[in-house]
């Protein structure tokens, strides 16, 4: 039997691969949400200005919001699963026929699945067919017991029975500019359904499904969550006050907050950290800054447009039979074949469970900045298998960052065994307000040899070049006049990353335009214009270049000009041709840049330029 197999084919193991898990969709990272849109009479009447000054119903930006979302999701987070669902309507279409409740949907895709171009291409025109196929009205009004947020409550947990809380985040968003919704009721019907409201809503969080509110309000008519909301939601103490402080800002950017909903931190992965044989700490790692790189690309089938699924049948040779159990052969030293079983190979390529081993601790100025081989990965203990796990974490941590020691441990891995560093972070306070909880950094360190070649290049006084004293404080001059107000990197989007996805976009839901994407990274040229930053900059380049610093910019087209050596050498050739006779005669053109770059030189023109690029700026000087 005869089997040729490539050995990277046969050690990768891509589930069990740490390089691979900040950019592949796992179980555990799968998240299940559900849209509750009020759509009430008032969410229409009740208009707020938008982004290009217009005025737009609470309803309008709600539903252009979440489009907003379906379009970013299906690219980014395609394996989330989203249900869209109104509440408060006239029509009602829900599995459990309840009234007032409307689960938009398209055909050939469950009530909660995956975002499909379909999806997104239909409700980008809900608002036309909203008032025809759907409509509005007051659910909750005196004298019916018509509970409508009740009913949404219940059919959007009936949405999230799908799958396991253990693998998957299931979260409620509820979007609605109605801060009291029993307000027009009164007496015991009021108590009983604010109860039984409530009661729904406890009943879904005991079951693992989050429920988030954004408040729609106007600038005079703010947003009260402390007549309902507060309780249903669990709200108190600091986390109500500071719910309340965002109120103004969840409505005046609401395609952000539910961006920061899509893509809230989740846990990656989670793993072990071993003490020694019987003590060990469950810890879930968490993703921080990485660079956001365009998705895998997916084979799909021409016909279906379905994806592509590899499947490999292992045929003896021999016989032509189909090997139920595939065996790999390689070759010994003795030229013999040794057969081994795919169990067998299993345990060969085993280097370690996947977990983490203590190895021991070091000082922390042992570990510097530049052993960090990539972004790091945030650790926080768990104790949902290994009861104690954060006791013994938190024990741990405090140790670290009493003794000023970090944690060196084996990550082992079938493909990429390393040491990594596990650094202790006490409580941090940003400088946005945001407060990030005490924990560790998991640092991938490099190996011996690379540490060994990087503390030599940084031990070479020589192999970096110096500035000057002169050319520091014309520097931080510079700086300081181009210094940007309260500067964040989230204010730049990717012009590539963008444009990418637009294509995209556009080829998915069949556009006939492509979306117009605006360059975040240009400069503000009105702004480096002003007198302060020309003058600034003209000094800094003249204590870096000296005198002779335009020529740097002699390979832009049109903006290099001769130093006064080059024109004086040209003025001097100048006079040795006739240039009106070999304009007249088009003989220009036989003619070497360096000829034709004297009579340029010669009237202070750029010299810059492809030969064709001379000619013409030659005779346009001339008037020809």
């Amino acid at each position: 039997m005869s089997m040729d197999l490539d050995p990277d084919e046969v050690f990768r193991d891509d589930e069990d691969d740490p390089e691979n898990e900040f950019f592949k969709e796992r179980d555990n990272t799968k998240e299940f949400l559900v849209y509750l849109v009020d759509a009430s009479p008032k969410m229409f009447s009740s208009t707020c200005p938008t982004d290009d000054e217009k005025i737009a119903t609470h309803f309008q930006v709600a539903v252009s919001s979440i489009a907003q979302s379906l379009r970013t999701q299906i690219i980014n987070r395609s394996y989330d699963e989203v249900s869209i669902c109104f509440f408060n309507t006239r029509g009602k279409k829900n599995l459990q026929d309840l009234s007032g409740v409307y689960v938009f949907n398209v055909r050939e895709r469950e009530d909660l699945d995956r975002p499909t171009a379909r999806l997104i291409k239909e409700f980008d025109q809900i608002e036309e067919r909203f008032e025809k196929e759907i409509g509005s009205k007051y659910g909750i009004v005196p004298g019916s017991r018509d509970n409508s947020l009740y009913n949404a409550l219940w059919v959007a947990q009936a949405l999230l029975r799908k799958g396991s809380a253990k693998t998957a985040d299931k979260r409620i968003l509820l979007l609605t500019n109605e801060d009291d919704p029993f307000g027009n009721l009164k007496g015991v019907i009021k108590v009983d359904m604010m109860r039984t409201t409530m009661q729904r809503a406890k009943d879904a969080q005991d079951l693992g499904i989050t429920i988030e509110l954004l408040p729609l309000s106007r600038p005079d008519d703010e947003f009260n969550v402390s007549l309902f909301y507060a309780d249903l939601l669990g709200l108190e103490g600091d986390d109500l006050a500071q719910f309340k402080a965002l109120i103004g800002e969840r409505f005046e950017d609401l395609n952000d907050q539910l961006r920061k909903r899509m893509f809230k931190k989740r846990r990656v992965r989670r793993l072990r950290l071993v003490i020694f044989n019987g003590l060990s700490i469950e810890l879930n790692t968490y993703a921080l800054i990485r660079p956001t790189n365009p998705g895998t690309i997916t084979w799909l089938d021409s016909m279906t447009n379905l994806p592509l699924k590899t499947e490999r049948t292992f045929i003896c040779a021999d016989t032509g039979a189909i090997v139920q159990e595939p065996l790999k052969r390689f070759q010994s030293y003795k030229n013999e074949n040794v057969i081994f079983s795919a169990d067998e190979l299993s345990e060969v390529k085993r280097v370690s469970t996947g977990h983490l081993r203590l190895l021991g601790f070091k000082p922390l100025s042992c570990l510097k900045d530049y052993h960090n081989l990539k972004p790091a990965t945030f650790v926080f203990p768990s104790d949902e298998e290994v009861v104690g796990s954060t006791c013994l974490f938190v024990a741990l941590q405090r140790s670290m960052l009493r003794l000023k020691r970090f944690a060196v441990a084996f990550y082992g891995n079938l493909s990429h065994p390393q040491l990594v560093a596990l650094v202790a972070q006490d409580e941090v306070m940003t400088p946005s307000g945001q407060v990030e909880p005490p924990g560790m950094h998991l640092i991938y360190l490099p190996y011996s040899d690379d540490i060994r070649h990087v503390e030599e290049l940084h031990t070479d006084p020589n192999s970096v070049p110096h500035a000057t004293d002169d050319q520091i404080k014309k520097a931080s001059a510079l700086v300081r006049r181009i210094d940007l107000k309260d500067f964040s990197v989230w204010q730049f989007a990717n012009p590539a990353l963008q444009r990418h996805y637009a294509v995209l976009q556009a080829l998915a839901l069949d556009e006939d335009e492509m979306p117009e994407i605006k360059d975040e990274t240009l400069p503000d040229e009105e702004g480096m214009a002003r007198p302060g930053i020309v003058k600034a900059l003209e000094e800094f380049k003249l204590s870096v270049y000296g005198e002779s610093y335009k020529d740097e910019d002699s390979n832009i087209e049109g903006k290099a000009e001769p130093t006064r050596k080059r024109k004086a050498n040209a003025i001097k050739e100048y006079g040795n041709y006739e240039w009106a006779d070999l304009a007249d005669n088009g003989k220009l053109k036989d003619m070497t840049v360096v000829e034709l770059k004297y009579y340029l030189g010669a009237h202070d023109l750029p010299v810059s330029g492809k030969k064709e690029a001379l000619i013409s700026r030659i005779l346009t000087h001339m008037g020809k």
